[in-house]
């Protein structure tokens, strides 16, 4: 029999080394999709991931996938796709149309390796993380072809770490072509690395690792540069996320 923590209205999140090792991750349940509750949760390596029929799962698997910047490895295609110039990449320009698009996709699930049309993007998830990117803690990259959006990816800002969610594309490669115009934006504004959640083959072909979770909260922890001592957004924070074009 699993026991699993219930969060209550306003409690903090368990430690997270108390998480299950099967399912690998799963630290609790309950709580809530504020703003408030989600940042608490990004910043100390915790996300919730659960499906419509499901309670408000929280997890923090151990090890942990990230991309550290230098590591990215974009393929010959890729580097031929960006000197094309065909297209143009933003940040921060169509959050809620990037949100939208990554909720149609079917998605592989890590545990069993299946695809399902179901997302784990439901309407309460959607609404919870476009009032993120309202309050500047949830980023958005774009890659348009002319007028027409054709890929993209969506995360949260915590620090210099940006917490990647979801990717998607319409024309090939154009997800991929996000991740490097993020990486290289990154870099630019002396950013750390990107959290990926979970080891998949597709990360791993772009320069993913893995790391224990204590190592992973470790480097989390020591790039946290958020809020000021006031609790306000620090500025250095809010220039990294300006809109703007990041087209490599």
């Amino acid at each position: 029999m699993i026991a699993l923590h219930y969060i209550e209205e306003g409690a903090p999140f368990p430690p997270v080394d108390t998480a299950l090792e099967d399912p690998n991750g799963l630290l609790a349940f309950g709580g809530d999709l504020s703003p408030a509750r989600l940042f608490s949760a990004y910043s100390q390596g915790i996300f919730p991931w659960f499906s419509d029929d499901e309670p408000l799962l929280w997890w923090s698997p151990n090890p942990r996938a990230i991309i550290e910047l230098n590591e990215f490895v974009p393929s010959k295609s890729l580097k031929k796709l960006a000197r094309k110039q065909k297209y143009t990449v933003t940040i921060n320009h169509a959050f809620d149309r990037v949100i939208n698009a990554c909720s149609t996709i079917p998605r592989k699930n890590p545990n069993t390796g299946d695809f399902s049309d179901e997302t784990w993007i439901t309407e309460d998830m959607i609404a919870a993380y476009k009032q993120l990117n309202g309050l500047d803690l949830a980023h958005s990259v774009e890659v348009w072809h002319d007028d027409e959006l054709v890929g993209g990816l969506y995360g949260v800002g915590i620090g210099k770490v940006y917490c990647g969610e979801s990717m998607f594309h319409r024309e090939s490669n154009t997800s991929k072509l996000a991740m490097l115009a993020l990486v290289e934006h990154m870099k630019a504004y002396d950013m750390a690395f990107i959290d990926c959640q979970l080891p998949t083959d597709h990360l791993s072909s772009l320069g993913a690792k893995t790391l224990s979770r204590e190592d992973f909260i470790e480097k989390l922890e020591n790039n946290n540069h958020t809020l000021t001592d006031d609790g306000r957004l620090r500025e250095d924070y809010l220039a990294r996320w300006k809109p703007r074009v990041i087209t490599p």
